[in-house]
């Protein structure tokens, strides 16, 4: 085989189904669901440890956002890779490679993944090239037995243009039997990520591509220069054969996307936020990414300018475990505008939330405004008690200091 395990250290065995369980009701998602981001971790990570696939194999797509870029991401299914080396679809070589790698995540975490339910489906695309559509079937900590095993798609191109240079990325598991250094994949860079997301967005307006296009704008810390966007998107337009997308282009597609809007994004969100949030910032969007409209850029709540920003992905409240919940939860609805019911101190208070800092003293806070008394406040995280999402959104006063 065709491996290297340097990522890996130490032996896993199959984590418990509690463990999704738990973590299904600290997402508000379907333990299924969980278990298919569980799952999907791997299979990044046997792919990569694939000494054939490694760098040949460059994702993408919205499972990459989450997976990469993203933790409070909403949840996706699917397997999107751009292949430098066309000899890959081929279906010989994937029965024996993808074999390869799912023998490996076997044995290192027990994950089933039973050879008479993997196919690959090789065709032509539009533009005369081969891709090819796979079916990765898997028995995890919570799937049943039997032949209703539950099933990752895999989407595989060679001919796509890559205009920026691939990115190795961390890839966000957590889950208990996480390789102790990690799990990365080579993938688009962000820049690139986002003008793919745009350019799906104008050739097939679906739900979620709308749902990802304004949460990566949104996201002003990681904002690229509207200039690189855009060229990225010309480049990428202009190898589909369609015109770049625009307001105009869009909005005929309004009915539709309201229609399929819950059946595709509500199974992939803990609290689905309503269609117009969304399409509002749509005229907006377009015209920062041509250069006519500045983004709007708040300045953060200034009130204590000596507390550190808390941004990282992982350990932000160690040794606070009870609150991790309930931070996720908290950073899920600002990064979607969304109001937070927030238990605290035995009492519910509606915010609009912000911000996690360390103070002087070294507690760590939560910097919200307090919808009922319309005034800022300040939360002790080792005093909240849980938080639930409210289907409200708001418009933010400060820079939201939570995505991510």
């Amino acid at each position: 085989m065709a491996f290297t395990n340097s990522r890996f250290l130490g032996e896993i065995n199959l984590i418990s189904s509690q463990e999704i369980v738990d973590a299904a009701t600290a997402s508000g998602l379907t333990p299924h669901v969980v278990e298919k981001d569980y799952v999907l971790g791997w299979l990044l990570w046997g792919i990569n440890a694939s000494e054939q696939l490694s760098t040949s194999w460059v994702f993408k797509g919205g499972t990459c956002l989450k997976k990469c870029f993203f933790e409070t991401y909403r949840f996706s299914e699917d397997l999107d890779f751009t292949l430098k080396d066309e000899s890959h679809i081929d279906d010989s070589f994937l029965q024996e490679t993808l074999s390869e790698v799912c023998d490996n995540i076997y044995e290192h975490t027990g994950i089933e993944f039973p050879e008479e339910m993997r196919a690959f489906k090789i065709y032509e695309n539009p533009r005369g090239q081969k891709s090819c559509q796979g079916r990765i079937a898997y028995r995890g900590p919570v799937s049943p037995p039997g032949k209703n095993a539950p099933r990752i798609k895999l989407d595989l191109t060679a001919d796509e243009v890559l205009v920026l240079p691939p990115a190795v990325s961390p890839v966000y598991h957590p889950y208990s039997d996480a390789p102790s250094n990690g799990i990365a994949v080579t993938s688009y860079s962000y820049e690139e990520a986002f003008g793919e997301k745009i350019r799906a967005l104008g050739e097939r307006t679906r739900p979620r591509d709308l749902y990802d296009v304004i949460n990566l704008y949104r996201n002003d810390e990681a904002r690229p220069d509207h200039a690189v966007l855009l060229d990225v998107l010309m480049q990428k337009c202009d190898f589909k054969g369609i015109d770049l997308p625009n307001m105009d282009s869009i909005r005929p597609h309004r009915d539709d996307l309201a229609g399929s809007w819950n059946n595709m994004l509500e199974h992939q969100l803990p609290v689905l936020p309503p269609l117009q949030s969304f399409w509002d910032v749509l005229p907006e969007f377009f015209n920062w990414l041509v250069g006519i409209h500045q983004a709007r850029v708040l300045a953060p709540f200034s009130g204590a300018t000596s507390e550190e920003v808390l941004r990282a992905r992982t350990g932000l409240i160690t040794g606070l475990e009870h609150a991790k919940s309930a931070i996720n939860i908290i950073r899920f609805a600002a990064s979607n505008r969304l109001l937070v019911s927030l238990q605290y101190q035995g009492s519910l208070r509606l915010i609009e939330p912000y911000s996690l800092r360390r103070t002087n003293e070294g507690n760590i806070i939560l910097h919200a405004h307090n919808v009922d008394k319309d005034e800022h406040r300040s939360y002790r995280v080792d005093r909240i008690q849980g938080a639930t999402v409210i289907d409200q959104t708001f418009v933010p006063r400060h820079q939201i200091e939570l995505n991510g």
